[in-house]
């Protein structure tokens, strides 16, 4: 005989395990402007209800990118439009990432600010690199945290790019987060698939979509009302 008790317990568990994975938010750089492109286009606001500055705009995560913050378009086996690609290692974050041309660093703002850590990707040839935390926006107030990036670049064989492949990288700190600096050298370094809530860096497996969420709260519902009755 099926136990409705232990069917709703398992069914609540799972629904909370979904809804905590869902909560992953990852800043993969896609579709901010057309595929291929010229490596111009302004990141600016497209992650915070605004636009980038060929006026494309993303899901709005309350996060803001440094006026020097450049999209980089990733070569393809077809497409060679950088010197950089995830060499067929990303199929679901191949097109852009994230660069800088002027300055030191690329600054990511978050103003509601988040906690704990996150991940992300990056690739450097020759240049060291690194990524600081800091508790107020623009890279000011106190230090959380910071990770030093050593040059990590191979073989990419087929996708004519000298910065390829990408690496994950990941950094945890205590307190509240609102600004992420990501230093190096100027066209040296790029950052991708920068992640929320994860150690793991890009799109989470198993993730699933919000109306596999509602109907899994559906069927919860109705073995509820099944064990009343």
């Amino acid at each position: 005989m099926i136990n409705i008790k232990q069917l709703v317990t398992a069914a609540t568990l799972s629904l909370c395990s979904l809804i905590s994975q869902a909560s992953v938010i990852s800043l993969d750089f896609e579709n901010i402007a057309p595929y291929p492109n010229t490596n111009n286009v302004l990141i600016q606001e497209f992650y915070n209800g605004g636009t980038s500055s060929i006026g494309t705009s993303g899901t709005d995560f309350g996060i803001s990118f440094s006026a020097n913050s450049l999209l980089v378009c990733l070569n393809s086996t077809t497409e060679f439009c950088s010197n950089a690609s995830r060499g067929g290692m990303a199929p679901d974050s191949a097109e852009g990432a994230l660069f800088f041309l002027t300055g030191s660093a690329s600054i990511m703002n978050v103003a509601a600010g988040f906690d704990t850590g996150f991940s992300f990707n990056y690739v450097s040839v020759s240049q060291a690199g690194s990524v600081s935390v800091f508790d107020d926006v623009d890279g000011t107030g106190n230090l959380l945290a910071t990770i030093s990036l050593s040059p990590n670049a191979g073989s990419c064989p087929g996708y004519s790019a000298t910065f390829c492949p990408f690496s994950a990288v990941g950094v945890s700190f205590s307190g509240t987060a609102k600004s992420v600096s990501f230093a190096g050298v100027a066209d040296q370094i790029a950052f991708d698939d920068i992640t929320f809530g994860s150690a793991t860096p890009g799109p989470q497996v198993g993730v699933p979509a919000p109306a596999s969420l509602g109907l899994l709260a559906a069927t919860l519902l109705g073995l509820r009302l099944r064990r009343k009755a």
